[in-house]
């Protein structure tokens, strides 16, 4: 079998230090190559027909030409490239990131502050960039399972895919608590979620999105302003109540019973799945207070997070879907799921707000149990 060729990368950064930090990292990374690089995006569009680059690594704030106004040229010039912005941990440098991954951008690496050393830097880039692009331009897929059909607008069974594993108990088909675990591509699909839901859908909707402080509230600002139902950042100790609900970046979300009132917790135990916020956290402990009760909804991100949940959910008696792999930007934490045979559909990301809404109606919302039981 030939070998596959290295992946080709453009870096885009105003600082000479990035620029070649990241290039030291890229050269030293297995399969990948870099394509060249540029200080701004007015130059990055003019070498990207002679360099032809697989992904683009691109920087925020930049003279001549921006990365906001970069971007928004390469979706008609070069639609097919996926595009890794470089961020700072600043209220604007997290603010313009997010409007760049709604507008497109598939990912971020945020840039390396406060650390003591060279080597501590060319380190903080490798982990976050090097999965991203090997992930981002058909890495190796995380599972065997077959792609499931494209059409947009319907779900295809489980048994489409591979036999849904037995439930250990029977199924309530009640809907409480609909939980969602999402990374890659994450902001842009929830943009598409999210707004889609009925705003008497009637129960709540905790959402997982592996983000940095900062960036979930932002996304969570952003949601609400798109959403019939209203969305928020997560508060330790507040009460759940039929809205959407972000986990706070860098804090696992969990749920407790107190009394008649079930409330939102938040901690900072050990990340799971090399997350904080984790996806099988919220899971495991939405099972715990709604046992069967639950929909586990995971979406396209890299890695497994999610998956050892979804077991959880299912073994009681809950309900769980997954995004198709047509619609997702990284077909990871979803294929994990169908993979251990643990989703009851596979749902293109246009069909899956309906899906959701009909599952939660059919289940008649007797089953919510939100702020007081």
């Amino acid at each position: 079998m030939p070998s596959r060729s290295p992946v080709r990368v453009l870096v885009v950064d105003d600082s000479v230090v990035v620029r070649r930090l990241v290039t030291r990292v890229l050269e030293d990374a297995e399969g990948i190559e870099v394509a060249g690089t540029a200080p701004n995006g007015r130059i990055a569009l003019e070498k990207i027909p002679r360099l032809a680059p697989d992904l683009i690594t691109l920087d925020v704030e930049m003279p001549e030409m921006d990365g906001l106004e970069t971007l928004r040229r390469l979706a008609t010039t070069h639609p097919s490239v996926p595009v890794v912005m470089f961020s700072t941990l600043t209220e604007r440098g997290a603010g313009v990131t997010m409007e760049a991954l709604l507008r497109g951008a598939r990912d971020y690496v945020t840039k390396p502050a406060n650390v003591g050393s060279v080597a501590e830097s060319l380190e903080q880039i490798r982990t976050q960039l090097v999965p991203k692009i090997h992930a981002l331009t058909g890495g190796p897929a995380p599972s065997s399972a077959p792609p499931t059909p494209t059409s947009r607008g319907s779900s295809v069974p489980a048994r489409a895919v591979g036999a849904p594993t037995p439930r250990a108990a029977p199924a309530s088909g009640r809907v409480a608590a609909v939980v969602v675990g999402v990374s890659t591509g994450g902001p842009n699909a929830l943009a598409e979620l999210v707004p889609a839901l009925p705003a008497d859908l009637g129960v709540p909707v905790l959402i997982v999105q592996h983000m940095p402080p900062m960036f979930t509230r932002l996304l969570a600002e952003r949601l609400d302003g798109l959403s019939a139902l209203p969305v928020r950042e997560a508060s330790h100790g507040e009460p759940v109540t039929d809205a959407v609900v972000l986990a706070r970046g860098d804090h696992h979300l969990g749920l407790r019973r107190t009394g008649g009132t079930t409330e939102l917790v938040l901690g900072q135990g050990p990340p799971e799945n090399s997350c904080r916020p984790a996806a099988d956290v919220l899971f495991r402990s939405a099972v715990e207070v709604y046992d069967g009760d639950v929909l586990a909804v995971v979406m396209t991100g890299m890695g497994a997070d999610g998956r050892r949940g979804c077991g959880r959910v299912r073994a009681a008696g809950g309900q769980v879907l997954a995004q198709d792999e047509a619609t997702s930007v990284v077909w990871g934490m979803p294929s994990a799921v169908v993979g251990d045979g643990l989703a009851d559909a596979v749902v293109p990301l246009g069909g899956l707000a309906e899906e959701i809404a009909n599952r939660v109606a059919r289940s008649g919302r007797s089953g919510a149990r939100t702020g007081v039981a």
